[in-house]
């Protein structure tokens, strides 16, 4: 049994947003894949929940006027890796979090509650934080954009005022438009575990295909928040496709990462893979985009 002191479900994001000013204490369920584990354990027990399950106007992948691909928050992992414009827009979104568990997990949680725990291993979090993504934020007072980058206040601790809700996740297309990507996750077993490192890296090259035009790469694990490596991405942008660039990858992320010691690695470890995963994702990356690393 569950110890839920009550549970709310309302059959619309208004009487949502309703029940979230009303019981500031109240606890969003989405999936519950981690909330309900939590309040098993007992670290949650006599908590109050609004299940948003049912809301299926949150579920939902499109692209808006603008060119911006819209997730709604709802999308389960599943829904994420098999939707045609994740596919053909940005498979490694899909790649990243077709990691996550198994296929009960991915069936049931989302995309929405991932970011929103604040965890730094949230498999979703580098590919969307390396893709400049924007984030719509609902409250019963209006609707505010935030970006994904300034979401991650602390560990576990996002910047969700009391009587908001997640509504969107937005992907500016100049962020998506011809760029190649690719997502690895470090962890103690093949499937089915928690990163103990992971590294996403998206590149635009010129349309020689001999220099980087941008590249965008996120950490997962390698701080107490999920992380853009600014100063990997500044060594990097204009520079020819040559070995000097992968080493600049590197060194600039070692820069800019603050991994810590637990007993899934140690820090040094963590920072031998942040290291080793950005020279392989940027790699390949650069393969992906029709690019070769000359001499």
């Amino acid at each position: 049994m569950y110890d839920i002191k009550q549970l709310y479900e309302p059959k619309t994001v208004k009487e949502a947003l309703l029940l979230r000013k009303e019981h500031p204490e109240a606890l969003v369920l989405a999936g519950g894949s981690d909330i309900l584990i939590q309040i098993r354990e007992g670290k949650l027990a006599g908590c109050e929940l609004i299940s948003i399950y049912a809301l299926d106007e949150l579920r939902g992948i499109c692209i808006e006027e603008d060119g911006s691909l819209l997730i709604r928050p709802l999308s389960s992992f599943t829904d994420v890796v098999m939707h045609p414009l994740i596919k053909k827009h940005m498979p490694v979104l899909g790649e990243a979090v077709e990691q996550i568990g198994g296929p009960q997990i991915r069936n049931i949680g989302t995309i929405g509650g991932n970011i929103c725990n604040g965890v730094t291993s949230a498999d979703s979090a580098g590919t969307l934080k390396a893709y400049d993504a924007m984030l719509e934020i609902a409250s019963l007072e209006g609707t505010r954009i935030l970006p994904y980058a300034d979401f991650n206040l602390k560990p576990g601790k996002v910047d969700l005022h009391p009587g908001e809700i997640l509504t969107g996740i937005r992907i500016p297309k100049a962020s998506y438009d011809k760029t190649y990507a690719h997502f690895i996750k470090y962890a103690m077993r093949r499937a089915m575990d928690i990163a103990t490192l992971s590294c996403s890296v998206n590149v635009r090259l010129t349309d020689d295909k001999q220099k980087v035009e941008r590249l965008r790469i996120a950490f997962g694990v390698a701080a107490p928040i999920p992380i853009r490596a600014f100063t990997a991405e500044k060594s990097a942008n204009g520079h020819l496709l040559n070995e000097a660039l992968i080493n600049k990858v590197a060194e600039g992320a070692l820069a800019d990462v603050m991994p810590r010691t637990s007993w899934r690695a140690s820090k040094e470890f963590r920072l031998h893979l942040v290291e080793e995963l950005a020279r392989r994702a940027t790699l390949t990356s650069i393969e992906k985009a029709g690019g070769k690393i000359n001499g």
